[in-house]
């Protein structure tokens, strides 16, 4: 693997990091908008949460090992095959 795929591959990783770590502090803050207190354990579990998946991704990046996919359907441009494109009919303009 080259540098500068092992450097986008960390940058993966911690934008990951950052944006589920974002969304927990969110809900924290809704929640204690709302007046329902989060225990600080259920706190801990969470970012305990956010490390194992920073973990799994940097095994995975380490040992070249697939991590899950989201978008399942390759493009045009990586071989994949795409259906052509059902016909758009325009309806004549009505006029009153």
């Amino acid at each position: 693997m080259s540098l500068s795929g092992i450097l986008l591959g960390l940058i993966n990783i911690a934008i990951v990091s950052v944006i589920l770590l974002l969304v927990g502090a969110i809900v924290l803050w809704v929640l204690n908008w709302l007046g329902l207190a989060v225990p600080w354990n259920i706190q801990r579990l969470y970012i305990a949460v956010v490390l194992l998946i920073a973990l799994y991704m940097l095994v995975a990046l380490i040992f070249s090992i697939p991590t899950i996919r989201v978008i399942q359907h390759r493009g045009p441009l990586l071989g994949g095959n795409i259906p052509p494109a059902p016909s758009i009919m325009i309806p004549e303009q009505v006029h009153i």
